[in-house]
């Protein structure tokens, strides 16, 4: 038979997850329901045109991710999932099948379709998803496919961070900031960040590689918690008591509405960073990704 498509699989993986109950893996997921498909040998060899994954594993991946964006599935570590509550829930309703026009019934999940649609500043009406496969033109299939993966990567940057060691978070900041220009080497870098701890200052950065300039840091590795005035405020606070003007401020999170209408009314330079942006910058700057395929796109010249 041909390898079914990512929300044929949809259903079959979620009761295979509400069997389990507890974690579970794709490649243990892919193993079990290659079985109960009755996948043969033949169409488990199938591969992607890149040749770096097989067709079957990745559409499994696929049916996770989009049920994890609906709250079917949560993550449980890196490569790991398990059923959630709502996902319990919808199972015992004994669907006939589950795919995209089910999980737009839960409100993360047209959120998620949401900020796909999202792009350079510029929001698309809500209505405007990843262009129909019938419809697209190739450009546009193919520029939906790069977002799509470039948005679960985000989101497994984000849950890493989100559950990774303090040291290891100080790590990626480093990191990110010398490869963005700031504080020289990365020896001056490590250094400077995580050394302070004064009134609410985690650490001092470089400017510029000459360190004519010098930036305060304040990062806060949350889980869900939003960073609220407070927190801000506090900040802002210790800049003035260095008698410095430019701060950067991290979180894993998400800063509220009054925490940013704060930053915009006082006079000190407070760039704020949320996971979100945190994630980008890290892709953009190749900080914990690397590169497994090129597509190279060409045009006559003629």
């Amino acid at each position: 038979m041909a390898v079914p498509d990512y929300q044929s699989l949809m259903l079959p993986l979620l009761r295979f997850a509400g069997e389990k109950k507890n974690e579970i893996s794709t490649g243990e997921a892919v193993e079990v329901l290659a079985k109960e498909l009755g996948l043969t040998e033949e169409d488990l060899k199938e591969m992607l045109p890149s040749g770096i994954q097989s067709t079957f594993f990745n559409r499994v991946g696929w049916a996770s991710t989009y049920m994890k964006k609906a709250g079917m599935l949560e993550a449980t570590r890196r490569g790991y999932y398990q059923i959630t509550e709502r996902g319990q829930e919808l199972l015992k309703k004994q669907p006939k099948t589950i795919n995209v026009k089910v999980l737009k019934q839960y409100p993360e999940f047209l959120k998620f379709q949401q900020l796909k649609g999202t792009r350079s500043g510029e929001k698309v009406s809500s209505s405007v998803g990843a262009p129909d496969i019938s419809t697209a033109t190739p450009s546009e299939a193919l520029e939906t496919a790069y977002e799509n993966l470039r948005d679960e990567l985000a989101d497994e940057l984000l849950s890493r961070l989100k559950k990774s060691s303090p040291s290891f978070f100080e790590r990626i900041v480093v990191e990110l900031f010398v490869k963005m220009g700031y504080g020289g080497s990365r020896a001056d870098a490590g250094k400077a960040i995580g050394r302070s701890g004064d009134g609410g200052i985690d650490g001092i950065i470089k400017e510029d590689k000459l360190g004519l300039d010098v930036v305060y840091v304040q990062a806060k590795r949350w889980d869900n918690t939003p960073v609220g005035r407070p927190d801000v405020m506090q900040f802002a606070g210790a800049l003035q008591a260095q008698k410095a003007n430019k701060g950067i401020f991290i979180t894993t999170s998400r800063f509220t509405d009054d925490a940013r209408g704060y930053v915009s009314q006082i006079g000190s330079k407070i760039v704020l960073i949320d996971g979100e942006q945190l994630t980008n910058l890290m892709i953009e700057n190749d900080v914990g990704v690397s590169t497994i395929s090129l597509y190279p796109v060409k045009k006559s010249r003629y």
